[in-house]
């Protein structure tokens, strides 16, 4: 009788447990959308004159995020931030960035991404590190790919695909 009691508890916790995480299982969010980085939304805050690479030059942006490939298209958001030239050769940035939404139903909600961005490589990933509103505790990873560069005139566009775990 004792056993069969036990038993019982325990088969009660566990449906106790098994029903507490479904309850707080994380929702999966799917983004997709264009960096558009020009040089009229981003800056040079600081270069190095030793280092023609542009090592440890630290760059600033408030960028757009749009629906489409053209720059003019509706805006879904806005990308604030810094990256830094983190490799000797000019091939690495470190990103740290707020893409900061503000269309629709994730107007005011926010993501921060960091990583290394290798930028001659057509595929990069992140990490998304952190987020606000509907965006709390999320965990995820962001894949850029780059659409247009042009190195001289500071300018590139980047196709950002997001897949993000929030609470």
């Amino acid at each position: 009788m004792a056993q069969t009691k036990h038993i019982l508890i325990f088969l009660l916790l566990l449906a106790m447990v098994t029903f507490s995480e479904a309850v707080n299982a994380p929702k999966t969010t799917k983004m997709v959308f264009y960096w558009q980085d020009w040089n009229t939304t981003s800056a040079t805050v600081t270069k190095l004159p030793s280092y023609k690479s542009g090592f440890g030059t630290i760059y600033v942006a408030d960028d757009k995020l749009t629906v489409s490939l053209d720059r003019n298209s509706a805006q879904v958001g806005r990308a604030h931030g810094m990256y830094v030239t983190s490799a000797l050769d000019g091939s690495d940035f470190h990103i740290l960035m707020s893409f900061v939404f503000t269309s629709k139903e994730y107007n005011g909600n926010t993501l921060e991404i960091q990583g290394s961005d290798r930028l001659f490589e057509k595929y990069r990933e992140v990490s998304i590190v952190s987020g606000t509103g509907k965006f709390r505790l999320p965990r995820g990873f962001i894949i850029m790919e780059t659409l247009f560069l042009d190195i001289k005139a500071n300018n590139a566009i980047i196709l950002v695909n997001a897949t993000i775990l929030h609470y």
